[in-house]
């Protein structure tokens, strides 16, 4: 089996105060530390063990994941199997990079996020930079808002020219066309972020070749959709992948849209869909018009 796994465990503590996450600044207690630990451990082992499958995976933490220790541990345990073509990690790069050392650099792989504000320009961009040196694959983005423009020129001007910078749609923000084209000359993919997609009824590859598990090992088809399909650690997942279409009216995240097959984002990014590298950029990206109704089941 040839599987994609978005894991997200317990972790919900972040140690940037973001004023556009709802996650900024949250503590986990102790004993949701070592859950969260347990939690991963659990899943490392579990995706070691499967060597008659081919895995990517991707953990999508709701906190910082890299600044505990045991996310390290994991991307670097991980990173040496050989059944396990890609393992990344979303991270906003405020942990250190010399852990890396350790990692398979053909395998591990970082979707970072560089938040202006919340850490120096220079020490982000060093980071970075650290990255390209070690040969390790990321891609470095912001969020599409007003006050990070000069940040993310910036940036884009300072970055290796290999290193993709995308940018995010801010969650609620209706962009003008001129706005738009602003964003778009530092992301030519930013047009597929710019509205929602429609998604409803249409075929998506979550549910059958891709899945998303979380600490306990419920299996379900993606983030956004509560429905479960079985239990990883158990097996009875299996039974349940199958082709379905999307049961909710729209898509809005790009680690749910990337694998709508309506849209050409597995073309775009061919060995890079985990974390967010295109292959290639096209000459012309339409722009999807925003759905006239917008509900969330």
């Amino acid at each position: 089996m040839d599987l994609t796994i978005l894991y997200r465990g317990p972790l919900a503590s972040c140690d940037y105060d973001c004023p556009y996450c709802p996650f900024a600044k949250r503590r986990d207690t102790p004993e949701q530390l070592r859950a969260d630990r347990a939690a991963l451990a659990r899943f490392t082992d579990w995706a070691g063990a499967q060597t008659d499958d081919r895995l990517s995976l991707l953990l999508t933490p709701w906190g910082e994941g890299l600044v505990r220790s045991w996310y390290r541990r994991a991307l670097v345990e991980l990173s040496h199997q050989p059944h396990i073509r890609r393992v990344a990690i979303q991270t906003n790069l405020s942990c250190r990079t010399d852990w890396l050392a350790d990692a398979d650099p053909g395998t591990v792989a970082l979707w970072c996020t560089y938040h202006p504000g919340q850490t120096p320009y220079d020490r982000f961009l060093t980071k970075a930079r650290d990255l390209a040196d070690r040969g390790i694959r990321f891609s470095v983005g912001v969020v599409g808002l007003p006050e990070h423009l000069e940040h993310a020129r910036r940036l884009r001007a300072a970055l290796p020219a290999h290193v993709y910078l995308w940018v995010n749609a801010a969650d609620g923000r209706t962009y003008t066309d001129d706005e738009a084209a602003t964003w778009t000359a530092l992301d030519p993919l930013f047009p597929y972020s710019r509205h929602p997609h429609r998604s409803a009824g249409l075929p998506c590859r979550t549910g059958e070749s891709v899945i998303s598990v979380d600490g306990e090992g419920t299996v379900r088809r993606c983030h956004f959709v509560r429905a479960e399909l079985g239990n990883l650690y158990d097996g009875s997942y299996r039974a349940a992948l199958a082709p379905r279409p999307c049961p909710l009216a729209v898509c809005d995240c790009h680690i749910g849209y990337v694998h709508l097959e309506t849209l050409p984002l597995y073309d775009v990014f061919a060995g890079g869909v985990l974390e967010r590298i295109p292959e290639r950029i096209p000459e012309r990206v339409p722009t999807p018009a925003a759905p006239a109704v917008v509900h969330t089941p």
